[in-house]
């Protein structure tokens, strides 16, 4: 395999060499195909790179037929040793190596082999007194005897030669090698681990060869990586297999197991009585395999058959009962080796055994896979079942299996089957599926109603990306003219695609007219959604009273927040309102109580939209850690369906901006505002726009401000083109300001204060009103007035700390904090910047901690250069960078460009630097500069 293939396993590679740079050997052993080979190559190469010392490699790789040849491994390993070296060995010892390197006859007594021994260690002797020798045997389970015996010999005696050796050895899951005695004393064992499904999803991407993965659907390769379970060469096998036989999974599925693989797998099993082999069978076909299972199936003496089948390694019957194959493999190469006709008999005996419904119903359809209404509906009653359950995958493949098993005389039920395994499918995150279904349907439906239906599965299957789902909605419109529940539905999802691509007025008229339609059609659940859609449109508009209004009303409609899934999505909006209402603990006892409730019940949409919006509660309570584990599990969520979706990425990168690191949020920032584009979802767009901006602010220094400026001048470009007012717009203002007087830019910062305080309302959440105070307060100290500013930060602090908002009240500490320091009231810079650390540290907002005690080291640093009379009038961040430059000799020009700010603003900023420092010329600057030693940084918020 190529080096690429090493995915996954880095660090051991490193270990490995560490390793065998401090031990005479390294021995790597593991199951087969789990990559020792790979291992072994790649530190073979490494020791061997251009650069490294010259020495003698000894290769040998032993296969399975090569342990019946005596001396195969030692011939291997000798075939390129020099003549000289045996040359020189004394006759007996030397009459003994060549027998056994077929030069001579074969050592037959005691004598003999010892003379063999002898003439090896005498060969590894000298070669090693001419630099490194590397020894590498790559399968010691395959060394025949008496090589081995010879090499253990001589290992034994080579301690001090510069002589290291390398090997690999195939032993079953959990077991120790057995030929550690063929390697140096002291030589270190590393087992080599399974992969994890990550690792092994992306090898199959960068090794993607001929079939090797690239194009594998979601559900394949979930069965791939399943079946596999982190066996890399077992993954790249039958993703190879998979895809040239272009094969789909589904329930009762496994991937198909290529021929070589399960000749190499079953080579046992085949020798087993056909009894013990259709036991096995059976077995790898049923979902719970249990000895009672067996019986009931009536097979003759299945602990007999299983007992015969555990001895050769394959399957084990447990105390309790239950039978586990020894490895996920081993039952799809089973379940492939059988004819289809003993597949269906061995499903038509587990049919009549199994208890289960589900279970019946899915081992009635793979016994009997013909066209019979019978099983049809048997297979749509378990899908039904299992949804209720909370497995939306088993009633997507059990609806799917339904309409397979539909007469072609029904084509309208079959429509109808196929819209609900495309429903499950939606509910299972499996997109593409769910495409598929819903396609046939709208293709070949004679029924006006299904391809409406067969429209609002694509539409849901689109996700944030409803940009261009404008066509798609107004041909669903056509076709349900005269039909008002229809009606309903698409205006619905017109107003949904309003608000994510920030139509404000046309959502709102699309959703007053769907509630409207849906209670004419008596559709109460659509009405509900479109009253909950209303609401959030009426939110971002700023308008709180009438979306409360609109929720309320759907609420009643419900039947109150405990009316089960339909009351789930009005909840998390409640929540949302709350939240921006600074009633963050209503809002997080809601969002908490709501995914205690949902579980695993709820679709994967569902899902997702719950932890998005409770990571966004986490991060404004404080509870930084537990909203990065939110947002990973937001990730794990959705990674199973093969999407990346804007809503958990903005999720992921706002818990970093609280608890991880900058440049972890920047980066996932980035990604989530590209795929909110690429979506035109312009709602999302905003809110990683926004994150994104807050992210580049924590990186502290003028390009960091310069692009938040530019994401948040986007941000405030949207919000003004969507009508928006809700409170985040305005806490982004604030941000946007902050970055700008960073830049120095404090009129194009008082400009947006100013705007945004125009479109305060009266009953504005005190946060906002401290977000703007905050930005105020910097731009104030900005323009040298620090006093001033202080004044506006304290204020800002006061609003805070009677709110449950710690990450706000943190920000606003630090900014305090550093405008004390430079005002030179270091008492009161000390007294909020020590709360600032110790509530950062407490709440876990890492990136603000880390700002506070930066703070903190330069209030000390200044305090010491005060004591020694060294002191000298305090600039502010941006004009420290300006006089900086400014010193060194760069124009104004020049400045603006390095600092990403205009030349006006260096002009500007420049003219107050000469005051305070009471210069005329860039010559006295230059000199001031030299002798100034308290420069500060700039504060990041």
């Amino acid at each position: 395999m190529e080096v690429r293939s090493l995915t996954g396993r880095r660090e051991l590679l490193d270990t490995a060499r560490a390793e065998l740079g401090d031990r005479p050997g390294v021995l790597f052993h593991g199951p087969a195909g789990i990559g020792k080979s790979v291992l072994v190559a790649a530190l073979m190469a490494s020791m061997t790179a251009p650069g490294r010392p010259a020495g003698t490699v000894l290769r040998c790789s032993p296969a399975r037929e090569d342990a019946r040849l005596p001396f195969a491994g030692l011939l291997d390993l000798f075939a390129h040793v020099p003549e000289s070296c045996s040359a020189a060995l004394a006759p007996e010892p030397r009459a003994a190596l060549d027998a056994a390197l077929l030069r001579g006859r074969e050592p037959a007594v005691d004598r003999d082999r010892l003379a063999l021994r002898v003439a090896v260690l005498d060969v590894l002797r000298a070669l090693a007194a001419t630099g490194p020798v590397l020894l590498v045997v790559d399968g010691l389970q395959w060394l025949d005897g008496p090589s081995a015996e010879v090499l253990a010999f001589a290992v034994r005696r080579v301690e001090g030669l510069g002589i290291r050796m390398l090997a690999a050895e195939r032993v079953a899951d959990g077991e120790q090698p057995e030929r550690l005695r063929c390697c140096p004393p002291g030589t270190v064992e590393l087992p080599v681990p399974p992969l994890t499904d990550p690792e092994v999803a992306r090898l199959l991407r960068t090794c993607a060869g001929p079939g090797a993965g690239a194009e594998l659907s979601p559900a394949l390769l979930r069965a791939v990586l399943e079946t596999a379970a982190g066996n890399p060469w077992y993954a790249l096998e039958l993703a190879r297999e998979a895809r040239r036989e272009k094969a789909s999974t589904g329930f009762g599925r496994t991937p198909p197991v290529p021929p070589r693989l399960r000749a190499q797998l079953l080579a046992r099993v085949r020798t087993l009585p056909p009894a013990a082999r259709h036991t096995l069978l059976v077995t790898s076909a049923a979902d719970r395999p249990s000895l009672t299972l067996l019986r009931a199936a009536h097979l003759q003496d299945p602990a007999a058959d299983l007992a015969a089948a555990d001895r050769l390694g394959v399957a084990t019957a447990h105390a309790d009962g239950t039978v586990r194959f020894r490895h996920p493999l081993l039952r799809a190469a089973v379940y492939a080796d059988a004819p289809e006709h003993t597949r269906r008999q061995a499903h038509a005996l587990l049919a009549r055994a199994v208890t289960d419904p589900v279970e019946r119903a899915r081992h009635l359809a793979l016994a009997h896979p013909y066209e019979d209404e019978g099983t049809a509906r048997t297979l749509m009653s378990a899908a039904g079942t299992a949804r209720h359950d909370g497995a939306p995958d088993t009633a997507f493949e059990l609806a799917e299996l339904a309409a397979r098993h539909t007469p072609g005389a029904r084509p309208e039920d079959r429509a109808d089957r196929l819209l609900a395994a495309a429903e499950y499918a939606c509910d299972a995150g499996q997109l593409e599926a769910a495409g598929q279904a819903a396609g046939t349907v709208l293709a070949g439906s004679s029924s006006a109603r299904r391809r409406v239906r067969a429209r609002l599965v694509l539409l849901r299957n689109a996700g944030q990306a409803l940009d261009g789902a404008h066509g798609l909605i107004e041909e669903g419109l056509r076709d349900a003219d005269g039909d008002p529940e229809a009606q309903g539905w698409l205006h619905h999802w017109a107003a949904v695609r309003g608000l994510l691509c920030g139509e404000l007025e046309e959502a709102a008229r699309h959703a007053r007219r769907a509630a409207r339609q849906a209670a004419r059609a008596d559709d109460t659940d659509t009405r509900i959604g479109a009253l909950a859609t209303l609401a959030r449109v009426r939110s971002l508009a700023g308008e709180p009273v009438a979306a409360d209004a609109a929720l309320q009303e759907a609420l009643a409609l419900a039947g109150g927040v405990d009316a089960g899934p339909e009351s789930w999505g009005l909840i998390r909006m409640r929540a949302i309102l709350a939240l921006d209402s600074d009633k963050v603990t209503e809002a997080r006892e809601q969002v908490t109580g709501l995914l205690a409730e949902i579980g695993e019940f709820a679709g994967v949409e569902e899902v997702v939209a719950t932890l998005v919006s409770l990571t966004r509660i986490q991060v404004r309570s404080g509870h930084c850690r537990e909203a990065l584990r939110t947002a990973a599990r937001c990730s794990r969520t959705l990674a199973g369906t093969g999407v990346q979706a804007a809503p958990a990425l903005y999720a992921a990168a706002l818990a970093a901006t609280a608890g991880g690191t900058a440049d972890e949020a920047r980066r996932l920032a980035g990604q989530a505002v590209r795929a909110s584009e690429a979506d035109g979802d312009r709602l999302f767009l905003l809110r990683a726009l926004a994150v994104l901006g807050q992210a580049e602010l924590l990186m502290g220094d003028s390009r960091g401000a310069a692009a938040a400026v530019e994401a948040l001048q986007r941000v405030k470009e949207i919000g003004e083109a969507m009508s928006a007012a809700d409170p985040p717009l305005l806490h982004w203002y604030g941000d946007l300001a902050e970055a700008m007087v960073v830049l120095g830019e404090t009129d194009a910062a008082g400009a947006v204060i100013r705007e945004a305080r125009a479109r305060v309302s009266g009953d504005a959440p005190g946060s906002v009103l401290a977000a703007l105070e905050r930005a105020e307060g910097l731009r104030e100290a900005g323009l040298g007035r620090a006093r001033e500013g202080a004044v506006r930060l304290r204020a800002a602090v006061d609003r805070l700390r009677r709110l449950p908002l710690p990450v706000e009240l943190v920000r606003t500490l630090i900014a305090l904090g550093a405008v004390e320091r430079r005002s030179r009231r270091r008492n009161a810079a000390r007294t909020a910047l020590a709360e600032a650390l110790e509530t950062a540290t407490r709440i876990g907002a890492a990136p603000l901690a880390a700002r506070a005690r930066d703070e903190l080291a330069r209030l000390e640093a200044g305090e010491r250069h005060a004591e020694t009379g060294a002191g000298g009038p305090e600039l502010t961040p941006t004009e420290a960078r300006i006089a900086r430059l400014v010193g060194g000799g760069a124009t104004n020009r020049e400045v603006a460009a390095e600092l990403f700010i205009s030349v006006k603003t260096v002009e500007g900023a420049l003219s107050r630097v000469y005051r305070k420092l009471g210069v005329r010329s860039r010559t006295a600057l230059a000199h001031a500069m030299a002798v100034a030693v308290d420069v500060p940084s700039p504060v990041r918020t």
